[in-house]
């Protein structure tokens, strides 16, 4: 049977799966253009802790009962505003997104589209949908949980990919004044 649950979850494991494939096909091409990757000994720990999100998630809403009721209204609407907020930052960076830390040296970051605003707006839309997702089926353990988790990675990989970005780039002259998840009018 067709749930709203069981729709959301396909579209999501879709939505990862395309999303791989994007990254690997823009990661040859930044290596080819002499792009190099950081931070590849953390990458595990992201791709454990999206696979063991999406398991909790399918275990805990099919423990509460919850996979045959439509999801919440606000966490959903969230959700879906976030997916939204998604294809603004892929199209925004086009061949420079990656689920993994390539840097071109000597290159300018991208500032346009949500970059504009805040330095990290992937992560922000990540934070979102983790706990998001999870509370529009019920499944607050796991929103709270990996809420966690995610915070405790990306510290992690944000320090790691800043810290290649202003050895390598113009970030600091470029992003500086940015803050790094909260939207900010200023230049």
């Amino acid at each position: 049977m067709v749930t709203w649950f069981s729709v959301v979850f396909a579209f999501v494991v879709l939505q990862r799966l395309l999303e791989l494939i994007i990254a690997k096909r823009n990661g040859k091409h930044l290596v080819a253009l002499g792009g190099v990757e950081v931070g590849a000994e953390h990458y595990k720990y992201i791709v454990l802790l999206h696979v063991s999100f999406l398991l909790a998630l399918f275990f805990e809403v099919f423990a509460r009962n919850r996979e045959m009721l439509p999801p919440y209204g606000t966490p959903f609407a969230l959700f879906c505003l976030a997916q939204g907020l998604r294809v603004w930052v892929l199209l925004s960076l086009g061949k420079f997104w990656n689920t993994r830390i390539y840097v071109l040296p000597g290159s300018v970051p991208i500032a346009r589209g949500p970059y504009r605003f805040l330095r990290h707006p992937n992560y922000v839309v990540v934070a979102i949908e983790l706990f998001t997702l999870p509370l529009s089926f019920g499944a607050w353990s796991t929103a709270l949980l990996f809420t966690a988790l995610n915070a405790w990675v990306l510290s992690i990989r944000i320090r790691a990919e800043e810290r290649a970005l202003l050895e390598m780039t113009s970030y600091a002259e470029e992003m500086g004044r940015r803050e790094r998840f909260l939207p900010t009018l200023k230049k």
